[in-house]
């Protein structure tokens, strides 16, 4: 049986895809920026009609169209990945073709349609009522359905740039005269391969079948949930505890087969009267171990109203993240002990509330650190601060000596430094506008231990922390 492939193509997929959710009457263009400079990336028809093409800079295209409404381009993988899988109708290895385009091996498959043409007619339709526009092509070859999807005609009268090479390779091509894919058919191939490369070849020779190109459709994401039909409605506490418990065994052996752990997960309990009750808790880090994952949904499950009765558990983690393997045995570690507690806090008054210090890349004592969701955090080392940190405050008197802060003096026992830190420049900071800071750790005859510095340009001495 030959090889038969389908190319589809879809011209304007980030512009269907942007007005799908919200439709927009008149000429419309997603914009790319370049450089300094906003392009045309995609447009409708209207934009198209209006004498604006793909490529054009923006400043342009609103002068020959003075009412063109625009977006920026946004990332149409997820749309294509959507469309890929919908494809699946029709073929079941639908892989990408390129940013915007899909590319099915319907071997054996055309008949089940009424043939090619049906199956094209039935795709077409299916694809504009759903709001995209397409363009499809059936040949032997992978090159030559994806040649044809987007230029139509016949092989040898497709332009050079069809052959998916270069487009640098394609204009050195036409300089020489070699316009179609006719005009390299006749020429021998060593020379060819010489003067523009392999790729050329190769291009070639899998458009003409000579050489191979499979459609490798991509790997199916892991799924992780399970679910388990009960013979009997349950609705005691204990009861759906346990079921949840066998769940959480199976769900956390799946991630462990792909290194992974759950970062918020979601229990749907079906009753009887067919409606569904829902419960999620969420993680500080990935996790996958039941026991620490069950306490999280126990206080929860205490006031799910079970009605007359569950009969049916699903659980499925909606957020995965990798999660290699490490040691265990022993005590637990510190780590884990502050990760269940950010859970539970988190589960119970919002994850955005509870925040977490955070180093920064900066030498200014204020900018060192910030406060973001303890969930998101991601610890390390922190510079050598003190425990406490405040707005300068000013000193009278000068160590070495005694000073007197807050109301109190202080005599000198030992200080260490100076360090020198010198504010930025592009800031305009006007805690800074005093210049130069030369810190001092110093150790006090009366005990507080004071983070003091000494600005050189306008001579004063401050207190800005204390250490534990």
């Amino acid at each position: 049986m030959a090889r038969r492939l389908l190319s589809i193509w879809f011209p304007r997929l980030a512009s269907d895809a942007a007005l799908r959710t919200c439709p927009i009457e008149g000429a419309f263009a997603m914009v790319l920026r370049s450089g300094n400079t906003d392009l045309l990336h995609c447009l409708n028809p209207e934009a198209e009609r209006a004498g604006l093409s793909r490529g054009m800079p923006l400043a342009d295209a609103r002068a020959i169209c003075p009412d063109l409404l625009t977006r920026p381009a946004g990332n149409t993988a997820p749309v294509q990945e959507a469309l890929r899988r919908w494809a699946i109708r029709y073929s079941p290895h639908v892989a990408p073709d390129g940013p915007d385009g899909l590319m099915a091996d319907v071997t054996g498959i055309a008949h089940l349609f009424g043939g090619e043409g049906a199956l094209q007619a039935d795709l077409r339709a299916r694809l504009e009522r759903a709001g995209f526009t397409a363009r499809s092509a059936i040949a032997d070859t992978r090159g030559a359905a994806h040649a044809l999807a987007r230029h139509g005609g016949a092989l040898a009268d497709l332009p050079v740039a069809a052959l998916r090479i270069d487009p640098g390779m394609a204009e050195a091509l036409i300089r020489l005269g070699l316009r179609k894919v006719g005009d390299l058919l006749p020429l021998p191939r060593a020379p060819l391969a010489r003067r523009f490369g392999a790729e050329l070849v190769l291009r070639l020779d899998q458009m003409l079948g000579r050489q191979p190109e499979p459609v490798a459709a991509p790997p199916a994401a892991p799924h992780f949930a399970v679910r388990m039909a009960l013979p009997d409605p349950i609705g005691l506490h204990s009861d759906v505890m346990a079921g949840l418990s066998r769940l959480l065994d199976r769900l956390c052996a799946t991630l462990a087969r792909h290194a992974m752990g759950a970062r918020r997960l979601r229990l749907e309990m079906r009753r009887v009267d067919r409606e569904t009750v829902e419960v999620e808790v969420g993680l500080a880090q990935p996790l996958r171990d039941p026991t620490r994952i069950a306490r999280l949904f126990a206080p929860k499950l205490e006031t799910v109203d079970a009605g007359f009765g569950i009969d049916a558990l699903r659980l499925v983690a909606t957020v995965a993240e990798p999660l290699l393997a490490r040691q265990v045995g022993g005590k637990p570690k510190t780590e884990d002990a502050i990760s269940d507690l950010i859970s539970c806090l988190g589960n119970r008054l919002g994850f955005e509330n509870i925040l977490r210090v955070e180093p920064t890349d900066s030498l200014i004592p204020e900018r060192s650190f910030r406060l973001v969701p303890a969930a998101e955090a991601r610890p390390g080392p922190m510079p050598r601060l003190p425990a406490v940190i405040f707005r300068p405050e000013p000193l009278t008197g000068a160590p070495p000596g005694s000073f007197h802060w807050r109301g109190q003096r202080y005599d000198v026992q030992r200080a260490i430094g100076p360090e020198r830190i010198s504010p930025d420049w592009w800031e305009d900071d006007p805690a800074w506008a005093s210049g130069l800071r030369d810190y001092w750790r110093v150790q006090t005859c009366q005990g507080p231990r004071l983070w003091l510095f000494h600005t050189p340009e306008a001579p004063r001495w401050f207190a800005q922390g204390a250490f534990a």
